[in-house]
């Protein structure tokens, strides 16, 4: 019973600084994130200095970013649905019901990795046309999205299964296995690129190398002595109850990584009819800037979650205000600095991914268009994180929609064809949608958390 003890203690948010206990979560789990991202942007830095037409071939690979985005959502699916699961029968001390779980989540995923796989490979020109490719840019894209589609298996099991890895207690060995896929990566992209003068599917083949080597040790790790719940054959049985237990609990990961994908179809159809190609090239650029300096906000409010979640159901409803303030506090003070930063210094960021002068040219009002008021969009981290911390996700799924499909989308639509704004137009929506989207969730929290909070049962 010590040991137990002396676990609890430890892991006890009750106690001690709040700042402390959510700084100290945030530090290795925006780590962990850096080292994901690093799996598509340097895929994207190092296709952005390709000698001859780098623009197009960066367009190209934007336009793929949606079907990667869908891969990605099935993986979450059963990852994300699967683990929390695992989690519970483990905690129960049905270990055998909790590798029947992580069996069927790793059969689902292998048979969604082969149904995209063949699925994607019939439909992806007619799928690269509507996402707004032209003649120009198809081959780039067309090249790049077949290996990968080749390989979605591997990042099926490579994102999926290492939830399970994560799940188990293992965070380190799910933190080298990330780790492990993007040094691959990060090493075989110039390789292939440059050395080989493959280009674009160059740049896929080092993705999905990678990611097959992330899932190879992701199995060999589930399968072997260390891991406290296996792998087994027997676990593969599906069962429909089983199943569908897993898909509504992932569906939250699932409904936003689809969302991303429409909102990105509609930015790329978008940009490519009122602007053309380059445009698409550009909001390739500001996606992939908006990946990296949302990290540090993202891994924040991902960190408070289980702090106020401990602390809510602890009934510390002062320390969850604390920690309320300080996350937002935190989130506002940095967005706003980065707002200055993007703002002042447009091209710094551009020539980060491409160095063409048209681009650049082109890039830098639509990147000052695009961040306006970026401060905005941590009130809508900050209010999803306190929704889904405190058991609210239906909240959480439903301010992400609201952003993304009620307001974003159908700005895009309309704001290029208001006024003759084009291309402005589309970027415009994404502020917009900021102030709206964020003073509403946001505003919403306060209205309906922070009451249920003034019942304090701590000190505060």
């Amino acid at each position: 019973m010590a040991p137990a003890a002396k676990t609890d203690s430890k892991n006890d948010f009750s106690k001690g600084s709040i700042i402390k206990n959510i700084l100290g979560l945030a530090v290795p789990m925006t780590l962990a994130q850096l080292i994901n991202v690093l799996y598509n942007i340097v895929d994207r830095i190092y296709i952005g200095r390709i000698p001859k037409d780098a623009t197009m071939a960066l367009t190209g690979l934007g336009l793929c970013l949606p079907i990667i985005s869908m891969v990605i959502a099935f993986a979450n699916l059963f990852g994300m649905g699967g683990a929390p699961l695992c989690s519970i029968e483990r905690g129960r001390g049905n270990e055998e019901e909790a590798e029947a779980i992580m069996g069927n989540s790793f059969v689902m995923m292998v048979f969604s990795g082969l149904a995209l796989t063949v699925l994607g490979l019939l439909f992806k020109r007619p799928m690269l046309y509507l996402f707004g490719a032209s003649d120009t840019t198809i081959p780039y894209a067309d090249s790049y999205i077949t290996i990968y589609l080749l390989g979605s298996i591997f990042v099926m099991i490579g994102l999926g299964m290492n939830s399970f890895i994560n799940s188990q207690g293992f965070g380190k060995i799910g933190m080298l296995t990330v780790l492990l896929g993007a040094v691959t990566n990060i090493v075989l992209d110039p390789f292939f690129i440059f050395v080989l003068g493959l280009g674009v599917s160059g740049a896929a083949w080092a993705t999905i190398l990678s990611q097959g080597i992330s899932a190879l040790w992701i199995v060999r790790f589930l399968t072997g002595d260390k891991a406290i719940l296996k792998l087994r054959k027997k676990a593969f049985r599906l069962k429909r109850q089983r199943i569908m237990a897993i898909i509504g609990l992932g569906l939250s990961g699932f409904t936003m990584s689809i969302t991303n994908s429409l909102v990105q179809i509609m930015y790329n159809a978008s940009l490519a009819r009122f602007g053309g190609d380059m445009y698409v090239g550009i909001m390739t650029v500001i996606n992939s800037v908006r990946e990296v300096i949302s990290l540090p906000i993202s891994g924040l409010t991902n960190s408070s979650q289980p702090v106020m979640g401990y602390n809510y159901g602890a009934g510390e409803y002062g320390r969850v205000k604390k920690a309320i303030v300080f996350m937002s506090l935190v989130s506002i003070g940095y967005t706003t600095l980065m707002w200055g930063l993007v703002h002042g210094f447009p091209e710094f960021f551009i020539r980060i991914f491409n160095h063409e002068g048209e681009l650049v040219a082109a890039g830098i009002p639509a990147m000052q268009i695009y961040y306006f008021g970026f401060f905005m969009m941590s009130l809508q981290f900050a209010g999803q994180s306190v929704f889904v911390a405190l058991g609210k996700s239906k909240n959480a799924v439903f301010f992400s929609i609201f952003r993304k499909v009620i307001i974003v989308i159908p700005l895009i639509a309309i704001l290029p064809r208001l006024f003759c704004l084009g291309v402005r137009g589309i970027f415009m929506a994404e502020p917009i949608s900021n102030f709206v989207g964020g003073l509403a969730c946001f505003g919403t929290m306060l209205w309906t958390v922070w009451p249920e909070l003034g019942k304090d049962k701590s000190s505060y």
